[in-house]
């Protein structure tokens, strides 16, 4: 990939780059719907949604917002928002039911439908292979915590890479293994809702390994053109003081956190502190000869999400904690200052500092902003009309440490908005909305919002004014 070419645009007061690309993103079970439909099968999401007291007023994604069937009216959408490029995932349900085999050809109709009107749209399809949908059946016999899962996932990537390769100008292999291995494995707050400090970590390990292997099956089977990236939602971890112990506790969450994956992906090794951290847990004999340097097969660019920062101290966690070897050791800090209805602090300074530490530690790694947003209490008034200026001042002050940490020598090529829609909100179910376009569930009807039209002027403009 070639450096962005930064001349400015006129009528812009911070000027992103020329070939900045601007998006928004969604994943598969939390927009699609039609969660039994044309051979797809139950993910862990289908099973975990529908046990009594995990899902916020027990909400499914049974229907959300019903992507499957309105697709083109989706487009449209994007197109009207003026993006560049438009981030979904692939469910594997959909593609391989078993989660082993072959491919189920209307699941992959679905995607090649998707990808050629994105096409056709002038929008660049990126897609990602694993946002938390796992085949029932594979979480059945073993799941993540189970070496086996990453050699399935390499033949899923293998699969859908034959099928729309030639479409997809980037692949994703995993969104967010952190959320999959310790709110799935360690706390139990999202599917599959196990708990389990060693399993947990065992998932770590062998998601790791599965974007390996999956980066060798995709250059295997798409163009040298395309791009093959990892999104992470790294953690801004500060210290409440700088006390020896205060500082400790930021350091283990950022093992547990951050280095887990870092380390593995671009060194190739583990943390040695996390492996010092986690002593009494585990003694990493399921991590085997090679797998590191599977791991750490080369990838074109590093995705981060990002929404808030984490503050700790010295103290203890409550259990089941997300946090394997740091629980006893580290508390959450509430801090000051706006929030949204997430309860997440409005902090865009942690974005800026998460680029400028990837610039440092990983000097030549391009980044993408994959995720960014808040959610709000919306609501479309007696005109229709969905004002949300707290999200329009959210995005515009991230955006400004996006364009900040490029000043700062920041190597960042992209920004994708989350969410396009309101969707289901994984445990809160359809309770909180991230979607600049809000979406009314009983009707499906879809209305842009006051972000979605400052999205599309800034766009526009290629840049933010005042």
């Amino acid at each position: 990939m070639t450096a962005l070419d930064a001349r400015p645009r006129s009528g812009a007061t911070l000027r992103f780059p020329e070939r900045f690309r601007w998006g928004t993103a969604t994943a598969a079970y939390q927009i699609e719907g039609a969660a039994a439909e044309d051979g797809r099968t139950p993910s862990i999401w289908d099973t975990f949604s529908r046990t009594p007291g995990r899902v916020r007023n027990g909400d499914t994604g049974d229907i959300a917002a019903d992507h499957y069937h309105r697709m083109s009216e989706d487009i449209a959408l994007m197109r009207r928002l003026g993006v560049t490029d438009y981030r979904f995932s692939l469910a594997w349900p959909r593609v391989q039911p078993t989660g082993r085999g072959p491919a189920a050809r209307k699941g992959l109709d679905f995607y090649r439908r998707l990808t050629d009107e994105l096409c056709r749209a002038g929008i660049r399809p990126v897609a990602t292979l694993y946002h938390w949908d796992l085949p029932q059946e594979l979480e059945d016999a073993g799941g993540w915590p189970d070496r086996e899962t990453a050699y399935r996932f390499a033949e899923y990537a293998g699969l859908a890479a034959e099928a729309i390769g030639d479409r997809v100008a980037t692949w994703t292999t995993l969104n967010e293994p952190w959320c999959a291995a310790f709110l799935g494995y360690g706390s139990g707050v999202h599917a599959p809702g196990r708990t389990g400090a060693v399993d947990s970590l065992r998932a770590a390990h062998h998601l790791n390994l599965a974007h390996g292997l999956a980066v060798q099956a995709l250059r295997g089977a798409v163009p040298g053109t395309a791009e093959v990236s990892l999104t992470l939602n790294l953690h801004a971890v500060r210290a409440r003081t700088g006390t020896p112990q205060d500082l400790d506790a930021a350091r283990r969450i950022d093992a547990v956190g951050n280095r887990i994956f870092l380390d593995p992906v671009f060194r190739g090794r583990l943390p040695e502190d996390l492996v010092g951290d986690t002593a009494a847990v585990t003694d990493w004999a399921f991590v085997r000869d090679g797998d590191l340097r599977t791991a750490a097969a080369p990838i074109d660019s590093l995705g981060i999400n990002y929404y808030s920062p984490t503050t700790v101290t010295a103290g203890s966690s409550p259990a089941p904690s997300p946090w394997a070897g740091a629980e006893r050791h580290v508390r959450f800090v509430p801090v000051p200052g706006p929030r949204t209805a997430m309860d997440w602090p409005v902090d865009a300074g942690g974005l800026h500092e998460l680029l400028l530490r990837l610039r440092d530690d990983l000097p030549g790694v391009p980044l993408v902003v994959t995720e960014n947003g808040a959610a709000y209490e919306d609501y479309a008034d007696p005109s229709g009309q969905v004002r949300d200026p707290e999200r329009v001042e959210y995005l515009r002050a991230h955006l400004a440490a996006v364009h900040r940490a490029i000043e700062d020598g920041a190597d960042v090529r992209g920004y994708f908005l989350w969410s396009l829609l309101d969707n289901f909100e994984w445990a809160y179910g359809y309770s909180k909305r991230f979607g600049i376009v809000h979406v009314d569930f009983p009707t499906q009807r879809r209305t842009f919002k006051d972000s979605a039209h400052w999205y599309a002027e800034v766009i526009a403009r290629g840049g933010l004014t005042g």
